[in-house]
C-alpha cells in the first residue's frame, strides 16, 4: 500500500494469476522522469489520473494536459461503480476511499479554464521560429529582431509588438544589414505572413499579459496537498505546433527559474506531457537536443517529466534513456512498425523470468500494464504485470457547470482572466513614426512657405508674374515648371522622413 514515501500504483500478478504484490513509485525517485505508453483505450488516462492523485496527496503539485476532457473528473469526488469496486478488491485496496482533489483549470484560449499567457520575449526566437516553421534565413531575421529590441529598449509582449518591430526593421534593412547581416524584405514578409497564420490559429490569445507566474503552478493547499493544474487541450490539439511549443516553453521556464535542489525527498513539481509525439514529429535536431537537455537537467531542479503517448517509438532514444519509471499498457502488433514498437518496449524493461515481456505486451487487458519503477539506489525494478488501482476521484469528464464552479473557487480567480495591454514596442514605434511624420510635414510646410515668399516676384517673359495671372488657364510651360517643383519637394520630403526615422531609432 501507499505510504508517505511512495505512491501505490497497483498490484502485480503472481504465477497463479492472482494480484497480491503491491507496485509502488518511490517519491524520492519521482523526479527521475517517466513514460506511460499504450494503444488507445488501454487505460493510459486512468494511469495518469492515479499518478496525479498520488503526487497530490504527497504534497507535490502537478501539471497535466487534458486532451479529451477525461481528466477533468479528478476535480470531483469519486463514485462507487461495479468495475472500480471489483478492481479495488483485486488489488487489495482496502479501504477504497473516494476523494476530491484541488484542481486549477487552465486554457490557452480562456474558455475552459483561466487563460495562460506568455510574452513574446519569454518565448524567445528559437521557439517562435519552431512555432512558425521558419527557414534558416527567416530564423536569422527573427534573432536580429530580438537583438534590436534589446538594444533599443523595445518590450515585445504581444503579437502586434513583434509585427511592428519587423515592419520597422524592413524600413531600416540597409542600416541593420550593415551591422548584423543581410535582412531582406522577402524574409520579413514571410515572417509576417506566418505571424498572421499563427494569429488566426489562436496565437493572439496566448501572447500577452498578464503572463503566467510559475509559482501559481506550484501551489499547495492548507491540508498539505499539491494543486493539480489541468490544461484544457482539446481545442489546442487542433494546432499541435502551438501545443508542443507551449509545453516546451513551460519546461524551459521551469528550468530557468527554479533553483538547484539536487535529489529531494519528493519532487517539487511533476509535469505530465500527453500526446508527447507532437513535440518530436518533424522537429529539427536543434529542438530535439533542447528537449533532451531540459529533460536531463531539470531533474536537479526537483521537476519530474512524464511523457504519455501511444507508442514508445514516438520518443527519441536520447530522451527515452532519461526516463526511469515506466508504465506500458497494451500494444497491438498488426504492422511491422507495431511489432518494432513491441520489441522496443520489451527491450527497455529489466526482464522478469516469470513471463515473456514482448508477448505479454500484446495480451494485456484494459487497466493492466507492465510496470517498472526505480528501486533503492535508483536501480530499475524487475518488470511486473500489474493491474492499475482505481482512481479515488471521478472517472470521466465533468459538466460545464461543475467546471465553472471549480474556476470560481480557484485561488487564481480574477488574476489572469482580463488581458492587460501596456505600452510596449507597438506603441513606442507608433509614436516615433507619428513624430517623424509630423516633423517631416512641418519641414515641408516651412519649405513651401519659404518658396512662395521668395518666388512671389518671379517674372517669366511672356507668362506674367508668379503672384497672379489674368487668365485662369495654365500653359504647357507653367505645368512643366510646377511638375519639376513638386518632384523636387517630394524627394526632399522623403529624404527627410528617412533621416528622421533613422536618427530616432538610434536613440
Amino acid at each position: 500500500m501507499a505510504d508517505e514515501e511512495s505512491i501505490f500504483i497497483g498490484a502485480s500478478r503472481k504465477p497463479d494469476d492472482s494480484y497480491q504484490r503491491p507496485e509502488q513509485l518511490l517519491l524520492k525517485y519521482g523526479n527521475r522522469h517517466g513514460l506511460v505508453t499504450g494503444a488507445t483505450g488501454t487505460g493510459k488516462t486512468v494511469t495518469l489520473q492515479v499518478l496525479a492523485e498520488g503526487f497530490s496527496n504527497a504534497g507535490v503539485p502537478v501539471f497535466a494536459a487534458d486532451i479529451k476532457g477525461d481528466l477533468s473528473g479528478i476535480a470531483m469526488m469519486g463514485e462507487d461503480k461495479d468495475f472500480l469496486v471489483s478492481r479495488a478488491q483485486a488489488v487489495k485496496l482496502d479501504p477504497y476511499q473516494h476523494q476530491q482533489f484541488p484542481v486549477i483549470f487552465w486554457d490557452l484560449f480562456g474558455e475552459q479554464g483561466h487563460p495562460i499567457r506568455a510574452t513574446i520575449s519569454e518565448m524567445g526566437p528559437l521557439l517562435l521560429s519552431r512555432l512558425m516553421n521558419l527557414t534558416e534565413a527567416q530564423e536569422g531575421v527573427m534573432n536580429i529582431a530580438f537583438k534590436i529590441a534589446d538594444e533599443e529598449g523595445l518590450l515585445l509582449l504581444d503579437m502586434k509588438d513583434l509585427q511592428a518591430l519587423l515592419a520597422n526593421i524592413a524600413q531600416r534593412a540597409e542600416e541593420i544589414g550593415a551591422r548584423y547581416g543581410n535582412v531582406t524584405r522577402q524574409s520579413v514578409g514571410a515572417i509576417q505572413r506566418s505571424l498572421l497564420i499563427l494569429e488566426q490559429q489562436g496565437g493572439s490569445h496566448f501572447f500577452g499579459e498578464p503572463a503566467l507566474q510559475i509559482p501559481d503552478l506550484m501551489r499547495t493547499t492548507r491540508d498539505g496537498r499539491g494543486a493539480i493544474n489541468v490544461l484544457a487541450a482539446d481545442k489546442l490539439m487542433m494546432n499541435p505546433r502551438l501545443y508542443a511549443t507551449f509545453l516546451l516553453w513551460l519546461m524551459s521556464e521551469l528550468f530557468e527559474q527554479l533553483p538547484e535542489v539536487g535529489d529531494p525527498e519528493r519532487p517539487r513539481l511533476v509535469f505530465f506531457f500527453d500526446e508527447a509525439h507532437l513535440l518530436f514529429d518533424d522537429a529539427p535536431k536543434a529542438l530535439v537536443d533542447r528537449v533532451e537537455q531540459v529533460v536531463r537537467l531539470i531533474r536537479s531542479k526537483g521537476v519530474g517529466v512524464y511523457f504519455v503517448t501511444q507508442n514508445p517509438l514516438d520518443v527519441p532514444d536520447t530522451v527515452l534513456a532519461q526516463l526511469g519509471n515506466r508504465v506500458q499498457h497494451a500494444l497491438r502488433a498488426y504492422t511491422p512498425r507495431d511489432q518494432k514498437a513491441v520489441k522496443t518496449a520489451a527491450d527497455t524493461f529489466r526482464p522478469n523470468p516469470d513471463f515473456d515481456c514482448a508477448k505479454a505486451i500484446t495480451q494485456l487487458g484494459t487497466g493492466e500494464a507492465l510496470v517498472s519503477t526505480l528501486e533503492e539506489k535508483g536501480i530499475p525494478g524487475m518488470v511486473q504485470r500489474t493491474l492499475i488501482r482505481p482512481p479515488a476521484s471521478r472517472v470521466g469528464a465533468i459538466t460545464p457547470q461543475e467546471r465553472r464552479q471549480v474556476m470560481t473557487m480557484s485561488p487564481v480567480a480574477g488574476q489572469y482572466d482580463n488581458a492587460i495591454d501596456r505600452e510596449s514596442a507597438f506603441e513606442i514605434l507608433q509614436k516615433k513614426g507619428q513624430a517623424a511624420a509630423d516633423a517631416a510635414e512641418a519641414k515641408r510646410q516651412a519649405q513651401k512657405s519659404a518658396s512662395q515668399e521668395s518666388g512671389s516676384g518671379w517674372t517669366i517673359p511672356g507668362f506674367g508674374t508668379g503672384s497672379g495671372r489674368s487668365s485662369g488657364r495654365q500653359t504647357v510651360a507653367e505645368a512643366a515648371i510646377k511638375s519639376v517643383v513638386r518632384s523636387v519637394g517630394s524627394q526632399v520630403g522623403r529624404a527627410l522622413v528617412r533621416g528622421i526615422l533613422g536618427s530616432l531609432s538610434r536613440r
